[in-house]
């Protein structure tokens, strides 16, 4: 049976070559009835679509960006944060046709063909992240220090942690801890709240905080877990509330590690916020159903994605004219929002 090409369709329905090109590549170009003539045609004959190899190297682009997610792939899906990030990611390129490849190793980043990529939740020794940089390809970190030449998009991590140590403050908490990710060094450990996280985000958050409780004279503490997830976060909220010198106010990396918080000190018998009051961060959906309902920092999940997005179309745009990447950090706000896990601080 001979091969079916874009000549054999244009010969079939009686128009060039090139209209019938466009009916797969650029549809706008045509009008909907004349297009759909066309691919009925294609159809008929067993014609797929052009091929995708031989399409981008003549575009001179792959029509896909990458999201290296090397931490924790399986989780990042589950993670209502994550899927909310990626949403807005996906919703701003629709429009552009551009597909999203999870990069979750070293082998996807260093063969599946990309445009660039979107860097979050990677750590900055990544084999996967090194493959990026040495394939030239144009990057954007989010939540992560970049690296030097490439653009980043990052919360206010700094303010927010201020805010929210500045509110247990003036509710009159004193013995105050921070309940963080300190990597698998650290894991399980009581520490200085001075010198607290691991990585970007977390010592982010415990910098902003710490200068409020500084200005304050009052020295945190902090517990470390491995990572934000269970059963890690239940552990540790349970280490931190039955260990000496317990705190009145805990301030969480995250909204998962505040409702641990929260379920450990409801088997402990402590009263939220008569006995202990508790900050998340992230706003998401379980913040404000659990109860009591909790004190947090919102992010706009939003416009991080779309940000990430239209950061990256521009560094490919700017990549392919040969001029060089503008190496811009967009720093978004965050939100304190008070609900009903935070409360005055017990008297002893």
């Amino acid at each position: 049976m001979p091969r079916v090409t874009l000549q054999t369709i244009a010969d079939k329905v009686g128009v060039s070559r090139m209209t019938v090109s466009n009916a797969f590549s650029r549809p706008d170009q045509l009008s909907a009835d004349l297009r759909r003539t066309i691919l009925d045609a294609a159809a008929e004959l067993g014609y797929v679509g052009p091929d995708p190899s031989a399409r981008a190297l003549a575009r001179g682009t792959t029509g896909a960006i990458g999201l290296l997610l090397t931490a924790w792939v399986g989780e990042a899906l589950r993670d209502p944060i994550a899927a909310s990030f990626f949403g807005a990611i996906a919703e701003e390129l629709q429009p552009t046709g551009y597909a999203v490849a999870l990069l979750p190793g070293e082998k996807a980043a260093r063969d599946i063909p990309l445009d660039g990529a979107l860097v979050y939740a990677c750590g900055g020794d990544s084999a996967a992240l090194d493959w990026l940089v040495r394939r030239k390809l144009p990057l954007v970190f989010v939540d992560l220090d970049p690296i030097p030449g490439h653009p980043s998009i990052v919360l206010d991590d700094h303010a927010g942690s201020r805010q929210a140590a500045e509110h247990v403050l003036a509710l009159g908490h004193r013995r105050i801890a921070f309940f963080t990710m300190g990597g698998r060094e650290r894991h399980g450990h009581l520490a200085d709240g001075r010198t607290a996280g691991h990585d970007y985000v977390s010592r982010a958050r415990v910098a902003g905080a710490v200068e409020a409780l500084d200005a304050a004279g009052v020295v945190p503490t902090a517990f470390e877990i491995v990572d934000n997830v269970d059963p890690y976060a239940h552990e540790g909220a349970r280490a931190l509330l039955t260990g000496p010198d317990r705190p009145t106010a805990v301030l969480c990396f995250s909204d998962l590690m505040a409702t641990a918080v929260l379920d450990v000190a409801a088997e402990l018998g402590l009263r939220v916020p008569e006995d202990l009051s508790v900050v998340g961060w992230d706003d998401s959906p379980l913040a404000a159903r659990v109860r009591p309902a909790l004190t947090t920092l919102r992010q706009d999940l939003d416009a991080k994605g779309r940000a990430a997005a239209r950061t990256l179309l521009a560094a490919i745009e700017r990549s392919r004219a040969g001029a060089p990447v503008d190496a811009v950090r967009t720093e978004l706000p965050v939100e304190l929002v008070v609900r009903e896990s935070t409360g005055p601080a017990p008297t002893d």
